[in-house]
């Protein structure tokens, strides 16, 4: 997702502009890190306090440089206009994070409110459209059949949580003023790997493999994730 990310960035902008990004649900901070060492300047916005805390943790360890360009709040994606002015962004992220909002217009309508003209809303979002994948690779063949009509699900931590449709996320995004300009899947071959599975030895042909599917019909269709890019008119 990173490349995807990389390549809408400097599509939009010139090599070598520092960007203001905002990372909304940040989580530990790898994202934010990743882009505060490119040269941008970020703001990581986390409501957990346990992943605040491993984010300013990490936050430590970086050169000075870097750890001047980033800033991390405490706080709700919710409530974004309570901290930021209206187009203070160029950039703003919100990377697994709707599947926990039941209701997510308003939290996405807030979110573009922080770009500036042109600025790039990053999405990425469970897949409701290959909620039965998983199952059915597994042989789970009644939880297979049970996903086909919904868009809920329980993820690896055992949480019940919600997944989103393309199409929906499509006209939201044209409702809020930031039409879905591009779209990926991620995690086309490699949903089903186990979280302690091992790297690979040719990690860089799973990537190149991953990359490839990720923006080719149809494979993307039936990726675990999707990643969402609307600009903001």
């Amino acid at each position: 997702m990173a490349r995807q990310l990389d390549e809408q960035m400097a599509g939009r902008y010139p090599v070598g502009q520092r960007l203001r990004v905002l990372d909304v649900g940040m989580g530990q901070g790898t994202q934010a890190l990743r882009l505060a060492r490119l040269g941008h300047q970020v703001t990581g916005l986390e409501q957990d306090a346990t992943m605040v805390a491993a984010a300013r943790e990490a936050l430590k360890g970086e050169p000075e440089g870097i750890r001047e360009r980033m800033r991390i709040i405490e706080g709700d994606g919710r409530d974004t206009g309570v901290h930021f002015l209206p187009g203070s962004f160029d950039v703003v992220l919100c990377h697994g994070v709707l599947m926990y909002v039941e209701e997510p217009d308003a939290l996405l309508a807030g979110l573009a409110r922080m770009l500036a003209p042109g600025g790039l809303l990053s999405l990425l979002v469970r897949n409701a459209d290959a909620l039965a994948m998983r199952a059915g690779l597994a042989g789970d063949w009644a939880g297979a059949l049970g996903s086909f009509d919904t868009v809920s699900y329980r993820n690896r931590l055992g949480l019940d949580v919600r997944a989103d449709r393309l199409a929906t996320l499509t006209d939201t995004l044209a409702g809020i003023g930031a039409p879905l300009q591009a779209w990926y899947g991620v995690r086309v071959f490699t949903d089903t790997a186990a979280d302690d599975a091992e790297i690979p030895g040719d990690l860089e042909r799973l990537l190149s493999a991953e990359e490839r599917a990720g923006r080719t019909d149809p494979y993307r269709r039936v990726a675990a994730l999707l990643h969402l890019c609307g600009v903001r008119g």
